[in-house]
C-alpha cells in the first residue's frame, strides 16, 4: 500500500483514514472530492425541495385547511420545526456509535419518503379532509384521524430527518482530505456552496410549489415535492461507489460521560503540575486508526483528573479506578466550550421561524395583486420567502467570491474573517431586521385603522411588497449567521464527533423553534391578562404585532451582548496531526486578533 507522501499521483491513498463500505482503505483518485459531491450536492437540492415544499406553506394549510388559529397554528408549526431538528441528535448517535454515517442517513431516507407519502394521501384523500368553512359560519373542526394522519406524517418527516440531517453535510465533507493540502483548501468553501445548493432547492419551493398548492391543489403541491425526495434518494444511492467513508468510533457522549463519571470518582486526586504525567496512548495507537490525538490543556482543569494516573494504594477498595487518556478529555472540553455559544444560536433560530409563521399571516392579510390588467398576478404569501433565500444566495456568492479574498489579504485567515465575526455579523443585522420588522407593521396597522379593517374581511388595499424590507434583511443575516453556524459547530467539534458537532448546530434550529412557540404562547397569555386582549391574535388587524416584534428585537440586543462577550473570551481548537505523519500543528481557525 503506498503512503502517499509527497504529491497527489493517481495511486495515493487518503491520509485521513477514509475507507469504503467495506472498510478498505480508498485511493484518492477513485473515490471522494467534488465528483462524488456532486451527487450528493444533487440529493440535498432535492432534498430541501422536498421539505420546503411543505414547511414553507405549512401555516396556511393548517389554518385554511384545517381551521385552525393563528397562534395554535403558528405554534404547530415550530413544535414540529423544533422536533425536525431535535432528532439529529438521535441519528448523531446512531451514526457515531453503531451504523456509521452511511447507513444512518440511508435508513432516515426510507423514513422520511414514508412520512411524505402520508402527508400527500392526507391533502388527495377527501375523508382526510374536513370539508371547507361556509360564508358566515363556524369552520368545522378537523377530526381525530385527519389530525392523526397528517401530523403522523409530519413527524414521521421529523424521525426521518433526524437519521438524514446530520449525516448528509458530514458525509459531503468526508470526501475531502484534512491531511492533502489541496482537498483542505477545497473544503474551505464547501460549506459557502452546500448552502447555496440548499437555499436553491428552498427558492424553487417558496416558489413553484407553494404556487401550486394556492393556485392549483395541495395533492400536486405535495405530490411534486414527494417524487422529488423519492428521485434525490435515488441520485444518491447512485453515487455510492464514489463516496470515502469514515468507521463509527463510538458514542461520544458514552466518551464525554466517562471523562466526566472518572473526573467525578477522582476529585480529590491533585493533577501534576506536568501535563505530559498524564496518561495517553503510544503514538502508534493513533497512526494504526488514523486518528487525531490533542495535546494536554490547562484549561477546565477539573476534567484533567479524569487523566490522572492513580498509585495502586490510592485506588479505590474495589481496586478499579476510572482513567481517562489526555485525548478523551480534550475533546470532552472542546465540545463542553460549544455549549455556551450553542445556547446563544437559540434567540437568532426563534427569530428566524417567524419567517414561516408570522410573515407568512402579515402577508395573508394585504394586497398580493401584482400586475395590471390580464397580467395581474396573486403572490401566494409564502413565496415571499423566496425573497430570503435569493438574498441569501446572492450574499453568499458576493461573500465567498469578492468579500472573502479582498479581506483574506488583510487578515491573513484563509476565511477572510472568522466564522464568529462571520455569526456576529448576522446577528446585528438580525437586530436591524426585528426593528424594521416592528415599523413596518406599525405602519400596516395604522393603515388598518384608517380603512376600518374587520376580521375576515376583505385584504387591505395596501401591496405585500410593504413586506419586502423585512425578507430581504433576513435573507442578508441568514448569509452570515446559517452558513457561519453550521461551519463553526462542524469545524470546531473534534475529528471524532464530527456529526456530533453538525447535530448541535441544527439542536439549535430545534431549540429555537420551540423557544419561538413558548415566547408566543407566553406573550399572548400576559399580555392577556394585563390588556384584556393579547397582542397577537386570530384577527391580526386586530393585534399588536407590532409589539411583539419590538419585543423580539429587544430579546435579540440582548442575546448579542451574550454572544460578543462568550466571543471574545473563546479560543479555537488546534489538533497535534504527528500522529498520521503531518507534522505541523494544523489550527482550524486562527485565534482572532480582536473582538469577534
Amino acid at each position: 500500500m503506498e503512503n502517499g507522501e509527497g504529491g497527489g499521483g493517481g495511486g495515493e491513498y487518503t491520509k485521513d483514514g477514509s475507507v469504503d463500505l467495506r472498510g478498505n482503505p480508498v485511493l484518492r483518485s477513485k473515490r471522494g472530492g467534488w465528483t462524488a459531491c456532486t451527487f450528493i450536492v444533487v440529493y440535498e437540492l432535492f432534498e430541501r425541495m422536498a421539505y420546503y415544499g411543505v414547511a414553507a406553506n405549512l401555516v396556511v394549510y393548517l389554518t385554511e385547511r384545517l381551521h385552525q388559529g393563528t397562534v395554535q397554528a403558528a405554534n404547530n408549526v415550530t413544535n414540529w420545526s423544533g422536533t425536525v431538528f431535535l432528532t439529529p441528535l438521535l441519528g448523531a448517535f446512531l451514526a457515531d456509535a453503531y451504523l456509521g454515517r452511511y447507513w444512518t442517513f440511508v435508513a432516515g431516507s426510507a423514513v422520511y419518503l414514508l412520512g411524505m407519502l402520508l402527508l400527500t394521501l392526507a391533502v388527495s384523500v377527501p375523508a382526510l379532509k374536513p370539508p371547507p368553512c361556509d360564508p358566515g359560519a363556524t369552520c368545522p373542526r378537523a377530526s381525530a384521524l385527519q389530525l392523526g394522519v397528517y401530523f403522523g406524517g409530519l413527524y414521521t418527516i421529523a424521525l426521518g430527518h433526524g437519521g438524514t440531517k446530520p449525516n448528509i453535510s458530514t458525509i459531503g465533507a468526508d470526501q475531502f482530505d484534512d491531511f492533502h493540502p489541496a482537498e483542505r483548501l477545497r473544503k474551505l468553501s464547501f460549506f459557502n456552496w452546500w448552502m447555496f445548493t440548499v437555499f436553491t432547492g428552498i427558492l424553487f419551493s417558496t416558489t413553484v410549489l407553494v404556487y401550486l398548492q394556492d393556485s392549483v391543489s395541495w395533492s400536486w403541491g405535495y405530490g411534486v415535492p414527494t417524487l422529488a425526495l423519492a428521485a434525490s434518494v435515488a441520485v444518491f444511492l447512485a453515487g455510492t461507489p464514489l463516496y470515502r467513508h469514515k468507521l463509527p468510533q463510538g458514542s461520544p457522549i458514552t466518551k464525554m460521560g466517562k471523562v466526566v463519571c472518572a473526573a467525578v470518582w477522582k476529585c480529590r486526586v491533585a493533577v501534576p503540575g506536568d501535563l505530559t504525567e498524564l496518561h495517553e496512548l503510544e503514538p502508534e495507537h493513533y497512526t494504526s486508526k488514523k486518528r487525531f490525538h490533542v495535546n494536554p490543556t490547562s484549561s477546565m482543569g477539573f476534567l484533567n483528573k479524569a487523566a490522572v494516573k492513580v498509585e495502586e494504594e490510592d485506588a479505590s477498595p474495589s481496586g478499579w479506578t476510572p482513567l481517562c487518556t489526555v485525548t478523551e478529555v480534550e475533546e470532552t472540553k472542546q465540545i463542553a466550550k460549544l455549549v455556551p455559544l450553542l445556547a446563544t444560536m437559540f434567540v437568532p433560530c426563534a427569530l428566524m421561524a417567524q419567517v414561516g409563521t408570522l410573515f407568512v399571516k402579515q402577508g395573508v392579510t394585504l394586497d398580493r395583486r401584482v400586475g395590471r390588467g390580464t397580467g395581474t398576478f396573486r403572490v401566494p404569501p409564502a413565496s415571499l420567502g423566496a425573497v430570503v433565500t435569493l438574498t441569501m444566495l446572492v450574499c453568499v456568492a458576493v461573500y465567498d467570491r469578492a468579500l472573502v479574498p479582498a479581506v483574506r489579504r488583510r487578515t491573513k485567515n484563509p476565511r477572510g474573517i472568522t466564522l464568529l465575526q462571520r455569526i456576529g455579523a448576522g446577528l446585528v443585522l438580525q437586530v436591524v431586521t426585528m426593528a424594521t420588522t416592528a415599523a413596518v407593521e406599525s405602519r400596516r396597522l395604522s393603515f388598518a385603522r384608517s380603512h376600518g379593517a374587520t376580521a375576515g374581511g376583505e385584504p387591505l388595499p395596501l401591496t405585500i411588497l410593504v413586506l419586502l424590507p423585512q425578507f430581504v434583511l433576513m435573507g442578508a443575516a441568514d448569509a452570515f449567521l446559517v452558513v457561519g453556524q453550521i461551519e463553526f459547530f462542524y469545524d470546531q467539534a473534534p475529528e471524532s464527533m464530527k456529526s456530533l458537532g453538525t447535530a448541535m448546530s441544527l439542536t439549535a434550529y430545534g431549540v429555537g423553534s420551540l423557544l419561538s412557540s413558548a415566547v408566543l404562547s407566553a406573550v399572548a397569555r400576559v399580555t392577556a391578562a394585563g390588556r384584556g386582549t393579547p397582542w397577537v391574535t386570530d384577527d391580526l388587524n386586530a393585534s399588536r404585532l407590532d409589539l411583539y416584534y419590538a419585543f423580539l428585537a429587544a430579546l435579540a440586543a440582548a442575546n448579542l451582548a451574550a454572544f460578543v462577550a462568550l466571543s471574545c473570551r473563546y479560543s479555537y481548537r488546534a489538533e497535534s496531526t504527528e500522529a498520521i505523519g503531518v507534522t505541523a500543528r494544523v489550527h482550524s481557525e486562527p485565534v482572532p486578533a480582536v473582538a469577534p
